[in-house]
Formats: structure tokens, sequence, C-alpha cells
């Protein structure tokens, strides 16, 4: 009799740290997927900017059009990405990010146009979005470490392989990004 409570304790424990354990991936899965939701809000809310953006910027008829064609298509390259391919969509958000920065450097040389109210506004809003994307990714990368860490660590990697738990890609940096940027005070 006594075995027999100690075996059905011993099972319900195992079963409460197999539902924990279980649990908890599906937790770490969640924030991931979540994290990754946050960027994409981001990328949507930028790209909402952008029309209104190159609008102001097309006034200015001797701006580059090559630079607003560029932007146009970035954006509409981003909008085509499907959505479950991170690494796509980042790719293509940063070099929509550095277009972008372009028309900021640029508008350096128009007066005009770096005086246009709804241009600073746009400029202003279209910064924060970029800081919020860049947020964001830190926080996607955080919980797909996180998620990673599970997935390899006993005794939830038994849990994971059962249930067939993939592990989560990092957002990787480009490789131009990573070097420090040359200045230069020579005429």
């Amino acid at each position: 009799m006594i075995a027999i409570i100690v075996i059905i304790v011993i099972l319900v424990v195992l079963g409460i740290i197999y539902a924990s354990l279980y649990n908890g991936l599906v937790r770490a899965r969640t924030y991931t997927q979540e994290s990754w939701s946050q960027i994409d809000v981001q990328l949507k809310r930028r790209n909402d900017l952008i029309p209104n953006l190159v609008e102001t910027v097309k006034g200015y008829g001797h701006y580059e059009q090559s630079t607003l064609e560029k932007i146009t298509s970035l954006r509409s390259q981003l909008m085509g990405v499907p959505s479950d391919d991170h690494q796509k969509a980042m790719e293509v958000s940063n070099q929509l990010s550095d277009t972008l920065k372009s028309i900021l450097a640029v508008s350096e040389a128009y007066p005009d146009l770096k005086a246009n109210e709804e241009y600073s506004k746009l400029m202003e809003e279209l910064s924060n979005t970029e800081n919020k994307i860049a947020y964001s990714r830190q926080l996607y990368n955080s919980s797909a470490a996180s998620l990673n860490m599970k997935l390899q660590t006993f005794p939830s990697n038994m849990v994971a392989n059962f249930h067939h738990f993939t592990p989560a890609d990092y957002l990787q940096v480009p490789e131009e990004e990573k070097s420090a940027p040359k200045v230069s005070f020579d005429n």
C-alpha cells in the first residue's frame, strides 16, 4: 500500500515538473514571438511615415529623385517580405534605414527643406521610430536567447525535443555597420 502511494506521489511530482518545463518553453516561445511582433509594429509605423516624408520632400524639385525612388522601392520590398522571414525583413529594413539617413544628410544642403515644419515633424517621428526598432531588436534577441537556452539545457531540452520546439534565429547586425566610421577633419 505504501509503495503504491509513493509511486503515485512520484508520478504526480514528475507530471508537475514536466508541465512546468513545458509551460516555461511555451512562455519563452511566446515572448519571442511577441517581441518579433513589436518589431513588426514599428516597421509598419515607419512604412506609414515614409509616404508622407517622400511627398514632403518631393515639393523640393531639386532634391535627389533617385533617393526617393529607392526609398519607395525598399518600402514596397519590405512590405512584400513573408512574415516568417525575419532575417530578410531585417536586411531590407537596414537598407531602408540607411537610405532614410541620406535624406537627413542631404537636407542639410537645403535650408528650405530643413526649415519645413512638416518635414521636421516627420523626421522626428521617424527618428523615434528607428529608436523603437533598435530597442525592439534588442528585446527580440534577448527573448530568443532565453528560448534557446531553455532548448539546450537539461531537462527542458528533453521536453523541447519531444514537442519539436525549434530555436529562434538571432537578428544579425550587417557587417558594414560593425566597423567604426572613419572621421576626418582634413580638408
